[in-house]
């Protein structure tokens, strides 16, 4: 994937070039007037598997409303800020997506989205109570038994296939880390 298009310095507002820096394996933005160097990293993307009942048989899903895919049903998740931890991050979103109160769990999976230039983390997490406030990303919340989880209308394949290994660890009787790249 070739890099994005940076035309002006972050530093000097002088206009950048494609190279090679010294010591670099590859093209960055480089401002010849103040040698700034602007290197683009992958986006953090994180939330939470939320689960309710004893043997987490019961997951919340939040139905999408705003693109991309919009209209579909996802786990609770967004963007990373600046000053908070992952785990920060993944229950911040959770609440503002789903209105849920979770208690934080283990980090559960972490999916590269090479096309996207994003790095997927979910967290495991119980809901702390079903009294569940949608926020102005979601048309709606709801509680799914796993056997009923929309595997057609799931916007994401990184929710897809965190799903799958949640319902594979749950069956299996023990939960695990799980890593991919999703292209």
């Amino acid at each position: 994937m070739p890099p994005p298009d940076i035309r002006f310095c972050r530093r000097c507002g002088a206009g950048t070039v494609q190279r090679v820096p010294a010591g670099e394996d590859r093209e960055r933005a480089v401002c010849p007037a103040c040698d700034y160097v602007d290197y683009v990293n992958p986006t953090n993307v994180v939330g939470t598997v939320p689960t309710w009942g004893q043997d987490r048989e019961i997951v919340l899903l939040c139905r999408r409303a705003i693109e991309p895919r919009k209209g579909l049903w996802t786990l609770p998740a967004g963007f990373l800020e600046v000053g908070e931890t992952i785990a920060e991050g993944a229950e911040r979103e959770t609440r503002e997506e789903a209105g849920a109160r979770v208690e934080m769990g283990p980090l559960f999976s972490i999916l590269d989205v090479v096309t996207a230039r994003q790095v997927h983390l979910f967290f495991l997490a119980r809901l702390r109570d079903v009294d569940l406030h949608p926020g102005p990303e979601t048309i709606e919340n709801r509680l799914f038994a796993l056997d009923d989880i929309p595997w057609d209308e799931l916007a994401f394949r990184t929710v897809r296939h965190t799903l799958e290994c949640f319902v594979s660890d749950r069956d299996a009787g023990a939960f695990g880390l799980h890593t991919g790249t999703i292209h």
